[in-house]
């Protein structure tokens, strides 16, 4: 994961990103489009697309004798999960908790089923005194 954040901390690779959002494409309409906002040259360009290749952020195919270069969406979903991790750090126990919160209303009715079976069981007369009549002199 450190090499993703590694990957983004660099202003220009970030800009690339934002760049491949629109859509796959060759470096060469990167290159123009990140020179028209910086001095720098189309190897820098392609060594920033190795070091986010490299990090699973971005995908490579070539088509003829052009490189597209598009996001890689893995990587991306990789790095939003780790950050949606910070957010919310007991995410990853919400679903056995939830378990076992049904698990203890189960044992809860059961015991309460179990306990209600013996009374409903006796005979009326067989009942303890106080349970038959609800008033006292």
């Amino acid at each position: 994961m450190r090499g993703v954040f590694d990957a983004l901390g660099e202003p220009v690779r970030r800009l690339i990103l934002e760049l491949l959002a629109a859509g796959e494409q060759p470096v060469g309409p990167l290159v123009a489009a990140l020179q028209s906002r910086m001095p720098i040259s189309q190897p820098a360009v392609s060594q920033h697309l190795k070091v986010l290749l490299e990090a699973s952020l971005v995908s490579v195919r070539a088509s003829g004798t052009r490189r597209l270069y598009a996001l890689d969406q893995q990587g991306l979903d990789t790095a939003q999960a780790w950050l949606a991790g910070l957010s919310d750090p007991l995410g990853p126990f919400a679903q056995p908790l939830d378990a076992l919160a049904t698990e203890v209303a189960r044992g809860r009715r059961t015991r309460q089923a179990a306990a209600a079976e013996p009374q409903a069981a006796q005979p009326q007369a067989a009942r303890p005194s106080g349970a038959r009549h609800s008033h006292t002199a």
